[in-house]
């Protein structure tokens, strides 16, 4: 009798296309590798992100697909170009946390009730960066990358808005600080991806000659921040 796979999804933008890598040095299909390695069966993910999508284009996009949930597991990651476009992080906040919703309710089994009618108003226990605990939604939310110190900003910077790398860096964690609180809210692991980014040498010297992007090696971290924690979710629930 085969043993059934484990299904899960990836919301978000470029980095969750893993940009200017092969697909499968992007962190969603590491993840699964990284999990297939530990003797979890899990299928190749469902991938929803596009390059240069702001969480309300990544919300129109939900609303023109067809999903099949309850997905096993779901991930978000998702604001770096409402940042880089100069949007207000109270509006990412408004649409962020709406995001966040449908991916609980596409990770929400249909027996149970909807999250986006009750959602969690107590924050949990856990800190940051922590497994979710057993009443968890399986969700992971992963932090915006800080691109401040990729080779793009030495020579975007400062932009047509006078924004430096000191001003970008500090917007980054304004709207990490943002999803964060609302992460929390609904008792979501956050995982803090932010400060490994903030190293050139996780740039070079394989990333995608964008300059921009991160190369598979730093993909690879984040997988394995993911996979660590969806591995403790399922020996949790077992």
């Amino acid at each position: 009798m085969t043993t059934p796979s484990f299904s899960y999804l990836a919301l978000g933008d470029s980095y969750t296309i893993g940009e200017g890598v092969p697909l499968y040095e992007s962190f969603p299909y590491q993840t699964v590798q990284l999990l297939r390695k530990a003797g979890k069966p899990f299928a190749a993910p469902e991938i929803l992100a596009r390059t240069g999508w702001t969480t309300d284009e990544l919300a129109a996009a939900m609303a023109d697909s067809k999903f099949l949930p309850p997905y096993d597991f779901v991930s978000l990651l998702i604001g770096v170009n409402n940042q880089y476009r100069g949007r207000d992080h109270e509006e990412y906040g408004r649409q962020f946390e709406e995001l966040l919703q449908q991916a609980i309710r596409l990770a929400t089994p249909r027996s149970h009730p909807s999250p986006t009618h009750s959602p969690f108003s107590t924050p949990p226990p856990h800190p940051s960066s922590t497994p979710p605990g057993p009443a968890s939604p399986p969700v992971f939310v992963l932090s915006i990358p800080d691109w401040s110190v990729t080779p793009f900003a030495q020579t975007h910077l400062p932009d047509a808005k006078g924004r430096d790398r000191i001003s970008v860096s500090r917007e980054i964690d304004t709207f990490n600080a943002t999803a964060e609180e609302i992460t929390r809210r609904y008792q979501v692991a956050f995982i803090n991806i932010t400060d490994h980014t903030r190293s050139e040498c996780r740039y070079l010297p394989e990333a995608p000659a964008d300059g921009l992007h991160p190369s598979g090696i730093e993909y690879g971290f984040w997988a394995t921040q993911l996979a660590e924690r969806i591995a403790t979710a399922i020996t949790t629930a077992q």
